[in-house]
């Protein structure tokens, strides 16, 4: 009985809506904006700093770095998104053709393609009928190009979700750089930095039901690393020009 419980907490745990790719992508796009951010802008804060310790070089140059990185962000992933939107478009384009041309060749490759998952081809005929006069695009896209046709992934969701999270994670080491006391700014800029990275990983982690330990050292560690290595050519530049 204990089993059957589990089996069925675990099932009721699972996702099953039909929007929620979409709304896993747009999501996704918020988390790894976030992370950006912070990753970028605490690069470019920690960089200056190690150059000067002019309070106005510093702040110029990170609201400067959250700006650009918001609009090249969202810029980014509007261009990638749409790119993808118009690919599936014309895949469910050419899908409809072939549907209204040919719609007994395409009854049977459905046929033929659940058969290719185990089923047995009696069953095989009866699902890809019966399927296919409920709506036969939903289930040649489904089957054929794992798509939805109902939910397809929108560029202007997944380009807001990046650029206003990229805004929030870059106000973080901008925000407290400017605002700690000088002598332990950079201390307390860092160490802010690695726990928001921390979360970020975690969240990504449970975004994706992926192991929580492996995304938050991989997202600390590769922001430690961007500091790390901006500060250096930041002291390199200003012992230099010093």
């Amino acid at each position: 009985m204990s089993d059957v419980h589990a089996e069925r907490d675990v099932t009721a745990a699972e996702p099953h809506s039909a929007g929620l790719a979409s709304r896993l992508n747009w999501l996704r796009a918020g988390v790894l904006g976030a992370n950006d951010g912070i990753v970028s802008t605490a690069g470019v804060v920690v960089g200056v700093s190690g150059a000067t310790s002019d309070h106005k070089a510093i702040l110029v140059a990170g609201v400067a770095a959250l700006a650009a990185g918001a609009l090249s962000m969202a810029a980014g992933e509007f261009v990638s998104v749409s790119t993808q939107c118009d690919s599936e478009r014309a895949l469910l384009t050419l899908e409809r053709h072939e549907l209204r041309t040919d719609p007994d060749g395409e009854l049977e490759e459905l046929t033929r393609l659940y058969e290719a998952k185990g089923i047995s081809r009696r069953v095989a005929e009866q699902v890809a009928a019966e399927l296919t006069s409920h709506d036969a695009l939903a289930a040649h896209a489904e089957v054929e190009l794992g798509l939805d046709p109902e939910s397809l992934t929108n560029p202007w969701h997944a380009a807001w979700a990046s650029m206003v999270s990229f805004v929030v994670g870059a106000l973080l080491p901008l925000v407290t750089i400017t605002f700690a006391p000088e002598p332990v700014r950079l201390v307390v800029t860092v160490v802010s930095v690695i726990i928001a990275l921390g979360l970020t990983g975690w969240t990504s982690a449970r975004l994706g039901r992926s192991p929580a330990p492996q995304a938050v050292l991989r997202t600390v560690g590769g922001g430690v690393l961007a500091m790390v290595v901006t500060f250096a050519i930041g002291r390199a530049f200003g012992v230099g020009m010093g």
